[in-house]
């Protein structure tokens, strides 16, 4: 019974461990995959200001960086996308969850990049000078969710909702944009608030 006991805690603390030399295999591949689409797409490796670790909003480096203040709007990608994976838990090991997690944000970066929503964010919100992230950004973007996913994975769903409140003014104090706004805005932009951000824009 003993040595049942522990190979059901064995198994027990592989399905719930969030690194396994598997997963960070296919977390690899994954991103390099992404870096090579990427390329392929015509995105530059960095911004024209050279490689950087942040950049303030509403910028020309602004997703050219390796972090900017929507790198907060992903790392609540990774906590909703714990949770949205969590129906999986029985079948599926947190760390391949999470590996599954990094595929669906990495399909979001391909997508967010692709000439028809570049456009759709230049004519229908403020952020008209948009010309799309650079590699590097879209790989911080990558590991800002790794990082709301492993938060998720530790914590109640209680720190979750703090988390994603708190992370969610602190874009409206730092950018006038949020999560939120940024899936309102893209859907169905709504000029008024598209006025707000403006007015916030200090020119360069």
């Amino acid at each position: 019974m003993s040595q049942s006991h522990a190979a059901n805690a064995e198994v027990s603390e592989a399905n719930h461990a969030l690194y396994s030399r598997g997963a960070a295999s296919a977390a690899v591949a994954l991103m390099v995959a992404l870096c090579f689409l990427l390329h392929l797409e015509g995105r530059p490796t960095w911004g024209t200001s050279g490689l950087a670790v942040w950049s303030a909003a509403w910028t020309n480096d602004t997703s050219q960086s390796l972090f900017d203040p929507y790198s907060l709007s992903h790392i609540l990608h990774g906590v909703i996308l714990y949770w949205l994976l969590q129906p999986f838990a029985g079948r599926m090991s947190l760390s391949r969850r999470m590996v599954a997690a990094i595929a669906l944000e990495i399909g979001w970066e391909l997508l967010e990049n692709s000439p028809w929503v570049i456009e759709r964010y230049r004519q229908d919100t403020a952020a008209f000078d948009y010309t799309g992230d650079s590699i590097i950004n879209s790989l911080g973007d990558v590991a800002a969710a790794v990082a709301g996913f492993a938060i998720a994975s530790r914590f109640s769903w209680k720190v979750s909702v703090i988390l994603f409140v708190t992370l969610e003014l602190s874009m409206l104090w730092l950018a006038r944009d949020n999560l939120t706004l940024n899936v309102l805005m893209l859907l169905h932009p709504v000029e008024d608030i598209k006025n707000w951000q403006l007015s916030g824009i200090v020119p360069p």
